[in-house]
This record gives C-alpha cells, structure tokens and sequence, in this order.
C-alpha cells in the first residue's frame, strides 16, 4: 500500500509540473498531462528496480528480489496505468453525444 500512495505522489509531481511548466512558458508545451505523470512514474521505477536487484535482500526476509519487485514496483505501477488508461479512455467518450 504505502508503494502505490508513493507511485501516486510522483505521478502527480509530474501531472502537475508538466501543467506549471506550461503556464510559466505562457503556451502549450505538454499536450498531454497524464502522459507526462506517467513518464515521471516508468522514471522512478526503472531507478526503484535497479535499487531493488542490485542490491541484497536484508537478512530476516526470505523473499527474493522478484516478489519485492512485483509487490513494490510491478503491481503499484500497473494499477496506476490502468487508471490513468481509463479516466483518458472515458474523457474521450465523454465527447460523444448520447
């Protein structure tokens, strides 16, 4: 749990540079804010993975180094794209008229 409020606090990190990026240059750099979070998100955890494998497990935990990347980097970051994939897929319907 405490890995996926993490993913979801970088996400917004960069959800919300990429938005005051583009009101200090006064124009539309960063089409896509959602985009922008998710990049800083695959970011942190490639550097979070690395940490993850190259280093050892501490001494009391039997657990390898797959279950900690599945459980701290794999499944916060996968919950988060399939959020993000469809709050984008439903604001693309809400332009169709019913």
């Amino acid at each position: 749990m405490g890995a996926l409020i993490f993913y979801i606090a970088i996400y917004f990190i960069g959800y919300y540079a990429a938005h005051f990026l583009n009101q200090m240059v006064g124009r539309v750099l960063i089409r896509n804010r959602r985009i922008a979070g998710l990049i800083l998100v695959f970011t942190v955890s490639i550097g979070h993975g690395y940490k993850i494998m190259s280093t050892p497990p501490p001494h009391d935990h039997d657990d390898g180094a797959g279950y900690a990347m599945g459980l701290y980097v794999i499944m916060p970051v996968t919950i988060i794209v399939i959020a993000v994939l469809y709050l984008m897929w439903r604001e693309g319907n809400d332009d169709d008229v019913s």
